[in-house]
């Protein structure tokens, strides 16, 4: 009888394991399935596609790539950064992404510490990542209200549409969080065919086109304020270095993290999750390559491009191209593009703030971690994200650098945390243990890669991009990582090291009968196992 059964039960239970192997990997890991888990390989895949968005950096980032750099440096750039960008997955589909494997690939007594770093380094990069996208988003709705009509944008109307726009992208992500999927979905079509409409409508009808010397050779320093630009008083090399921020800030906008922080929400999460990262990068830089050249080659005169009226050269390319009316049309493009962008950012950036704070890593975590039990989301998270954005966002008032600024405060803080792991990687190599998803032999080679390029990216970018150097043209981008790094040091030095334990393991210790958010209780806890 017992055989009978068991060979009945056996298609069953096998069929519910299958179903329901991601949330068994969570919770060997340590934590419960709170998260709604719909999401299949698209989603997941479009999530970090929007975030990546070609159309976001590409289109804000415009100017700052004329003028630093120029044509040449933003087309070879782009090739040079794509090449070195660096896919890596691992096989465990929890919320807090670097940070969590920083812990997974470290010795366990530094774990903690390790986890620590990464968090915060993440956690700024995806908060100045929102604030970069919804910014430019603002801007460019500025811009469009110019056309045809006597508005002035000044900094302030701008930081009201900020907010506003803030709002929109908070309030979908509250009340819309069961229709994220399907925007998700509408989200991957519209930046795939809205880049591929306007490249081709662009390149159609521009009365005339740029030559192939101008795209692929022209270099052009304008980042002297008074004339004498960073190629003079330095070296053409600075500028180039400087410049290459447009591509490595567009092919990153937490695109690489965006699919690990969704992993909870995703089925089959050990391969959606890399796979996601490695398909959104792939198409993102084939796709940002040839928007680049439409753009470049539709250039119809250069000193008006890059002191166009409108303040976007972007913008006066439509308007050169295809007529106001049609320049209206790209940009509702290039604006929903962003705001879509924006909306998952803050999707992205909400989901890793709570595993942080479920982890106990932030600030009013026993706030933070809880969970909407009716949308099953994490709303306070969510609000948190478009809070810290709005502030990061309001040096604008004050400094002419302030966007580009915040582009680099992004690109350092996400690629810190992913290079901590990927350092770890290499270093701990007999720890490492592969997932389905993997490199194989390239593993290693390319994870070293990966690190030199990051340490070169940090110094790179919190140069100054302007000349001279003064409180309007200072990258304030090593004040706020100067921020980051002092408290989480010093607050890790004075208290987090005794209690911050890095992932928590959430079941078993609420099995004990622990609260795993309280600090002392744990500290009790690892005293009284002999703990120091």
């Amino acid at each position: 009888m017992a055989s009978t059964m068991g060979s009945k039960d056996e298609p069953v239970v096998s069929t519910i394991v299958k179903e329901n192997v991601d949330e068994v990997e969570l919770a060997r890991m340590g934590y419960k399935q709170e998260l709604r888990r719909e999401l299949g390989l698209l989603q997941n895949f479009g999530v970090s596609f929007s975030i990546i968005s070609v159309i976001t950096g590409v289109s804000s980032l415009f100017l700052y790539g004329l003028t630093t750099g120029g044509p040449a440096v933003m087309v070879w750039g782009w090739i040079v950064v794509g090449k070195s960008q660096t896919s890596y997955g691992r096989a465990h589909p929890t919320s807090g992404g670097p940070y969590f494997w920083a812990a997974m690939m470290c010795k366990p007594e530094h774990a903690a510490f390790a986890s620590w770093i990464t968090g915060w380094f993440n956690l700024l990069g995806q908060v100045a990542v929102t604030t970069g996208i919804s910014f430019a988003c603002a801007t460019f709705i500025s811009t469009l209200a110019t056309f045809n009509t006597d508005f002035v944008p000044t900094a302030k109307t701008t930081i009201g549409i900020y907010a506003a726009v803030l709002i929109m992208q908070g309030l979908i992500n509250t009340f819309g969080v069961h229709l994220l999927r399907y925007l998700n979905n509408i989200s991957v079509w519209w930046h795939a065919l809205g880049t591929t409409a306007l490249v081709i409508a662009v390149l159609a009808k521009a009365p005339t086109h740029q030559t192939g010397h101008f795209v692929f050779q022209t270099f052009i320093d304008g980042t002297g304020v008074n004339g004498v630009g960073w190629s003079e008083r330095a070296s053409p090399a600075y500028v180039v270095i400087v410049g290459i921020l447009m591509a490595q800030y567009t092919l990153t906008v937490a695109g690489f993290d965006a699919s690990a922080h969704m992993t909870e929400e995703t089925r089959n999460a050990a391969m959606s999750g890399p796979v996601g990262i490695v398909m959104a990068i792939g198409v993102s830089a084939v796709l940002g390559w040839f928007l680049l050249l439409g753009l470049l080659f539709s250039i119809q005169d250069l000193d008006n491009t890059i002191s166009s009226p409108t303040g976007e050269p972007v913008a006066q390319i439509f308007l050169d191209t295809v007529g106001e009316k049609g320049a209206i049309v790209l940009m509702v493009i290039v604006i929903g593009s962003m705001f879509w962008c924006g909306t998952f950012s803050v999707t992205s950036n909400s989901r890793m703030m709570y595993a942080f704070a479920r982890d106990g890593g932030i600030p009013g975590h026993k706030f933070f971690q809880k969970v909407d039990v009716k949308r099953k989301s994490p709303i306070r998270t969510v609000w948190l994200a478009c809070t810290l954005s709005f502030i990061l966002g309001l040096p604008s008032l004050g400094s002419s650098v302030a966007f580009s600024a915040a582009t680099s405060i992004a690109t350092i803080g996400l690629y810190v945390s992913y290079g901590i792991p990927i350092a770890l990687r290499v270093i701990y190599r007999s720890r490492f243990v592969r997932g389905p998803f993997h490199l194989g032999a390239f593993s290693s080679p390319i994870a070293t890669g990966a690190v030199l390029w990051i340490c070169f990216i940090f110094i790179a970018f919190i140069l100054p991009e302007e000349n001279p150097v003064n409180s309007q043209t200072l990258n304030y981008a090593i004040v706020a990582v100067g921020i980051v790094v002092t408290y989480s040091l010093g607050f890790w030095v004075i208290s987090a090291r005794k209690w911050f334990t890095g992932p928590v393991k959430q079941i078993a210790a609420e099995e004990m009968g622990i609260d795993v958010m309280n600090p002392a209780e744990i500290e009790k806890q690892n005293s009284s196992k002999g703990s120091v």
